[in-house]
């Protein structure tokens, strides 16, 4: 089996629809493949009209994976100190959702994200946090919630056991022309840093397909890692890494064989981890809109 590629798009909700339409218009462009949609079911607590669950419905039915994305992606917490303030108003603009929720917080807004999946009668199967920054709380919630991955910035994280694999994400940021620009590099240099990795990770927001230049960057990595990857989805990755790592079905017939000897249980977070190096990096590559 061939090494595998998820094409993931993040903060899919009513208030963004025409970009990311425009973002996988530009995909489809490179090739068609299944997607990784992450959704928002009240996006900045907008309820949104009833056909975004049928958007997402037909998404589905054409075979992307529909992911929970918090649930209105929104930090309304009130920072700690300083280096708090900065990162959580500054870096991630407000969006961090969970990067401070003590568990019975999380757990509420999981739990309303899992019913809203219900009623639209979708699948689910991941919940990726807002930003990738999650607070002690949130990863110990996830442990009672009936999802079978996460992700950080860094790694795709199995649910419940919490085993994880490297993963660094490809992801650009838009919000000016010099980040647009050290995007550009940044994500060439990490490509080429994980050519060997059994799974890559290219990670888009809505408006990666508005400047040309970042949109030709991830065409350009799309089309020439298609060559020798399979394109699927985040939750098809995390059950063949289940599959290799699994005691019971140890390395069948499984692309993550030779990386089984270096997976272990992810440790759990310390109350600092907001000031974690992942923590900053999630917090650093977030800041995407135009």
């Amino acid at each position: 089996m061939k090494p595998q590629l998820c094409v993931v798009l993040h903060d899919v909700a009513p208030s963004t629809l025409a970009a990311c339409e425009r973002v996988i218009h530009a995909v489809g462009e490179v090739a068609p493949l299944p997607l990784t949609l992450l959704a928002v079911p009240r996006f900045h607590c907008d309820p949104g009209p009833s056909g975004f669950g049928d958007w997402l419905g037909l998404r589905h039915e054409a075979g992307d994976e529909i992911a929970l994305h918090g649930y209105t992606h929104q930090d309304d917490g009130v920072p700690r100190n300083f280096v708090d303030r900065m990162k959580r108003q500054h870096y991630t603009r407000g969006e961090g959702e969970f990067c401070d929720l003590s568990i019975t917080e999380a757990t509420r807004r999981l739990t309303a994200g899992v019913r809203w999946f219900a009623r639209q009668r979708l699948p689910l199967r991941g919940f990726v946090a807002p930003a990738w920054l999650m607070s002690e709380g949130t990863w110990e919630a996830l442990r009672w919630q009936p999802f079978s991955y996460t992700c950080t910035i860094r790694r795709l994280v199995l649910l419940p056991e919490m085993r994880a694999l490297t993963s660094q994400s490809l992801v650009y940021s838009c919000s000016n022309a010099w980040r647009r620009q050290a995007s550009l590099a940044w994500n060439a240099s990490v490509a080429r840093a994980l050519r060997h990795n059994p799974l890559l990770r290219l990670e888009l927001h809505p408006h990666d397909a508005d400047h040309p230049a970042i949109r030709r960057s991830w065409q350009g990595l799309l089309r020439v890692h298609l060559a020798d990857r399979q394109a699927t989805t985040f939750a098809h990755a995390a059950e063949q890494f289940r599959l290799a790592t699994d005691w019971d079905t140890f390395g069948e017939s499984s692309i993550f064989e030779d990386t089984v000897a270096s997976v272990s249980p992810l440790a759990m977070p310390s109350p600092s981890l907001s000031l974690s190096s992942e923590s900053s990096a999630s917090a650093a590559a977030t800041r995407s809109p135009a």
